[in-house]
């Protein structure tokens, strides 16, 4: 009974052992299936420009699509491990905005995403405040301690600023060198802004007369982005989507270069 005994408790021990190793070893696959940290803040124009121009309906039908598919890393596109979405423009200048967090967007369907966009960012506003929209999202990441994480900003818009009314501009002062990206600049070693459905004039005034030193600018024409229609095939799941997949991440979420220093 002694040698039984002695093999028993030796038997257990061993499995014990065996069952911390193995427990060990799946956190550390857990770890290593993690995505690694990023951040995606999305803003949608919903200002009187950008309604007229009639590119706010296929915006947030993309913009549904695109939350979707980068939560579920779908077509080898990124997950972010932190995402908020809130509207840029408002009723006067510097009005506060709400941001929606990844929960609200956690297991719900693209249509479902879209009626939620709708719901939330109506088209009411009149006032396209990019600089407020910038700020917002500083204090933002400042504050759910998100430093460091590679930003992505994702700004659905044409792109035109609105000049505050009564403001005087100067002889040769252009608009665009009003707006102001600089509480960007040293949030992350990597900060990307994306303009979509601008002019082609309108993209190369952000990249041409907007301030910017690290971060990297990426715009994309109205032209283009309506292309993700064709690439949308309407009989097949958007896991099985991969020409759509492929087409943003080449025209949306392609790799943007350094700022020029100005």
């Amino acid at each position: 009974m002694t040698g039984l005994r002695r093999f028993t408790t030796a038997a257990l021990a061993a499995a014990t052992a065996m069952t911390a190793t193995a427990c060990r070893g799946g956190g550390r696959a857990g770890e290593a299936n993690k995505p690694p940290a990023s951040t995606m803040i999305i803003g949608i124009d919903v200002s009187g420009s950008f309604r007229d121009s009639r590119l706010y309906d296929d915006a947030l039908q993309f913009a549904s699509l695109y939350i979707y598919a980068h939560l579920n890393g779908i077509g080898e596109l990124k997950v972010p491990t932190a995402l908020f979405v809130s509207s840029i423009g408002g009723a006067r200048v510097g009005e506060p905005k709400a941001f929606h967090p990844i929960n609200d967007f956690q297991g719900r369907t693209p249509d479902q995403i879209g009626a939620d966009l709708r719901s939330w960012f109506p088209q009411t506003d009149t006032y396209t405040d990019f600089n407020a929209f910038f700020a917002r999202v500083s204090s933002l990441v400042r504050e759910r301690g998100l430093i460091l994480a590679p930003l992505n900003v994702v700004v659905l818009s044409d792109g035109m600023p609105d000049v505050p009314p009564g403001t005087r501009l100067a002889a040769n002062q252009n608009p665009y060198t009003r707006i102001d990206v600089s509480p960007l600049e040293f949030l992350s070693r990597s900060v990307t802004v994306r303009v979509l459905y601008a002019s082609p004039q309108v993209g190369e005034n952000w990249k041409r007369l907007v301030h910017h030193k690290r971060v990297r600018f990426w715009t994309q024409e109205a032209q283009v982005m309506a292309g993700w229609h064709q690439q949308y095939k309407p009989n097949l799941p958007l896991a099985q989507q991969a020409d759509l997949w492929k087409w943003v991440r080449d025209n949306v979420d392609f790799r943007a270069r350094a700022g020029n220093l100005f």
